[in-house]
């Protein structure tokens, strides 16, 4: 008896949810709702695909690599360890209208960021302002946590440490002279790394906030004077240094240094031949990297990949295939069966 009154007492109760007897809606698929389905998808597709490779096939891109490595390069002579504050130069010419706005990205190849002891060799605390940090960094930060004398770094570790630091002035060939493109290089980290992430100790003067610190190993110059022409583009909201910060995912990648949209250059870069000065200081033969510089502009869809447009074509052609060998098939079994 008291069996049959537990039974009763964790029944559930008599309702259509919970006794699952609402009313539902299975579809029926039959050859005459999967056929025309494979071809509608197979249609929308392959129209997609077409728009995307098209549009892909329009944006222009101008790769130049600098490495170095060959004995005709301009940059040859940076290349040796050995060289220390060597700059080269890169000439090249636009045969049409490099429609603008123009992004001028730095690339870097074999170089792996995505290695989960790199990545995680930061203080994420330090990065955000915090000022005990400052003085007592993250054990994640080794081997770059203190420097040689024992004190600590200031942006710690392996990420920061290894920060891009080519820089690059572009200038185009006039009558009796150079003419320098002017170079925009606000925004170009992203906002949730610039606003929320990444933030500078509230201490005024910023350089006051490092006394007792010291810069990364491989760092020319401090975190708060990373741009002299701009206080506001110092410390850790610094463009550049967010960028190198927000980690690549492939081993062969390129990040965003500047966007070339003012004055002249507003609608892109004319016809004609320019120059590109380059401060080499970045070393990559240790690890059989490369370096380049690539020039390119954007659409509706963003940057050139032609791959996605493939892909839709590829993907929309197998369903137009199939949806013919379906209706072979049920035109040779199923149509005797129904007269």
């Amino acid at each position: 008896m008291l069996k049959k009154e537990q039974e009763s007492a964790n029944r559930p109760d008599n309702t259509a949810f919970t006794q699952q007897r609402l009313p539902a809606w299975q579809p029926m698929l039959s050859a005459g709702i999967v056929i025309p389905g494979f071809v509608l998808i197979g249609l929308a597709f392959i129209g997609i695909g077409v728009a995307l490779f098209v549009t892909s096939r329009s944006i222009q891109v101008l790769e130049l690599d600098y490495t170095g490595v060959e004995q005709n390069s301009p940059c040859y002579k940076c290349s040796d360890s050995d060289a220390k504050n060597c700059a080269c130069t890169l000439d090249f010419s636009i045969n049409r209208l490099f429609e603008g706005p123009v992004f001028f990205y730095y690339g870097l190849s074999n170089y792996f960021q995505n290695y989960r002891s790199y990545g995680a060799s930061k203080d994420d605390d330090q990065l955000s302002g915090d000022l005990e940090h400052f003085t007592s960094p993250s054990d994640t930060c080794d081997p770059y946590r203190y420097d040689s004398s024992d004190k600590p770094i200031v942006p710690c570790g392996l990420v920061a440490n290894s920060m891009f630091n080519d820089t690059f002035k572009l200038y185009q060939i006039v009558t009796g002279g150079k003419k320098q493109v002017p170079f925009d290089g606000k925004g170009i980290a992203w906002w949730t790394d610039y606003n929320v992430k990444y933030r500078n100790p509230s201490v005024v003067p910023l350089k006051n906030a490092f006394n007792g610190t010291v810069k990364p190993i491989f760092w020319s110059k401090p975190a708060y004077e990373l741009d002299p022409t701009d206080p506001a583009n110092n410390g850790f909201i610094n463009q550049d240094f967010l960028v190198w910060m927000r980690r690549a995912a492939l081993p062969d990648f390129r990040k965003l240094y500047r966007r070339i949209t003012e004055g002249d250059y507003a609608k892109g870069l004319p016809v004609g031949n320019y120059s590109l000065e380059i401060a080499y200081n970045y070393p990559v033969l240790s690890f059989d990297g490369r370096k380049k510089v690539v020039l390119s502009n954007v659409s509706w869809m963003g940057g050139k990949n032609e791959f996605l447009g493939i892909a839709y074509l590829v993907i929309g052609s197998m369903c137009i295939v199939m949806s013919i060998v379906m209706l072979i098939v049920y035109a040779k079994f199923k149509f005797p069966d129904e007269e």
